[in-house]
């Protein structure tokens, strides 16, 4: 099956179930469904940052410094963010993410997604999917900031990290 065949959960504003839709299809139509983000440091707390292929099907070629995706049907956010970080960084017995808060993430576009952030620490060696993933590195947080600016990221990782920001200050 291809990404644009996975069935996905189309939610409403309250993030309730209220119907299912191909992916490809929940694209094209801007149907609101749920994503994961999940924020991987490193045994040094270094984060994971990569460049998506150009083949992805949402921001190819963009930066990212979350790994996660969208939320298959009737799958918990859990699970989603369990299986989206193995599968990103390569790997098989990450601890579970920790939720940390969830957010509607909206480009007034028509890209609408409910999406639920999460870390975790991965001290395992990574080895990320290559149709998935076309660079990838662990970087200090001050050289992530430095690239902020420098190198086109996805906008709803930019909108997640914002937030996660705002989160951790208000701890």
């Amino acid at each position: 099956m291809s990404a644009a065949d996975e069935i996905l959960d189309i939610v409403d504003e309250q993030d309730r179930v209220i119907g299912r839709s191909p992916r490809g299809v929940a694209y094209a139509k801007g149907l609101r469904h749920r994503c994961v983000f999940i924020e991987a440091r490193d045994a040094q707390g270094r984060l994971f940052v990569h460049r998506r292929t150009p083949t992805k099907l949402v921001f190819p070629s963009r930066y990212d410094m979350f790994v996660g995706g969208v939320v298959g049907a009737g799958e918990s956010y859990d699970d989603a963010a369990l299986r989206e970080a193995e599968e990103e960084l390569g790997v098989s017995g990450l601890p579970r993410p920790s939720f940390l808060f969830k957010f509607l993430y909206d480009d007034g576009a028509g890209q609408t997604w409910w999406s639920a952030v999460y870390e975790v620490r991965c001290e395992l060696p990574v080895s990320p999917q290559r149709e998935e993933v076309a660079w990838h590195d662990f970087l200090p947080e001050a050289e992530v900031e430095r690239r902020l600016t420098q190198w086109a990221w996805v906008p709803d990782g930019l909108a997640a990290y914002e937030r996660l920001r705002t989160h951790r200050a208000a701890d």
